[in-house]
């Protein structure tokens, strides 16, 4: 927990939040623990980050912002070959979601209070699909692929749940996965 001395209170404390999660698990996160390890008091932790399940969403969505990097920057990396871009895009996020630790934590707490995690990437998951959505609306349109713009939406939204199918329950390697939703999408992009 070296850097958690830089940025923001708030940020020291999700970081120390995320470490107990991924150490002790979330059950084992309380605001005094998570005080202690963020070098603050408790109600500094309630001013920065609320209550308990607000914390919870606040580590998931600054998880899948990270993610989201990855999804920029696969589409950087391919500025004139959507499809291509997609594969690496797919490929690149299960291949971060492999190694993420906080990921792991909350898919694989099968037990009591640590189960409070996963409907945030489950059942109540709607933020964040809504951000991931936007980011690949964002940054598919400037391919100008030729699919009726009525369309594009549940395209786009097939693509964001099937990708996040796999980062919860992984079938394949990231590369074959990535090549068979590219593939996919490229037949429904292409109208």
């Amino acid at each position: 927990m070296a850097g958690m001395l830089e940025g923001t209170t708030r940020d020291r404390i999700v970081a120390a939040a995320v470490e107990l999660t991924t150490s002790s698990g979330w059950a084992a996160v309380t605001m005094a623990r998570l005080a202690e390890a963020a070098g603050v008091s408790r109600q500094t932790v309630y001013n920065e980050v609320g209550s308990k399940p607000a914390l919870a969403e606040t580590m998931i969505l600054e998880e899948l912002a990270r993610f989201l990097q990855v999804v920029e920057q696969a589409f950087d990396a391919e500025p004139d070959d959507l499809t291509r871009a997609i594969e690496r895009a797919v490929s690149d996020v299960l291949t971060y979601a492999r190694a993420n630790k906080l990921l792991h934590a909350v898919v694989s707490a099968t037990h009591g209070a640590d189960t409070e995690l996963l409907p945030l990437l489950t059942t109540n998951a709607s933020s964040l699909l809504e951000a991931a959505k936007e980011v690949v609306r964002g940054r598919v349109a400037p391919y100008a692929p030729d699919i009726e713009p009525d369309y594009l939406e549940p395209a786009t939204d097939m693509v964001v749940r099937v990708v996040l199918s796999h980062v919860m329950q992984p079938s394949a390697s990231p590369e074959k996965t990535g090549a068979d939703i590219a593939w996919l999408a490229r037949r429904v992009l292409d109208g």
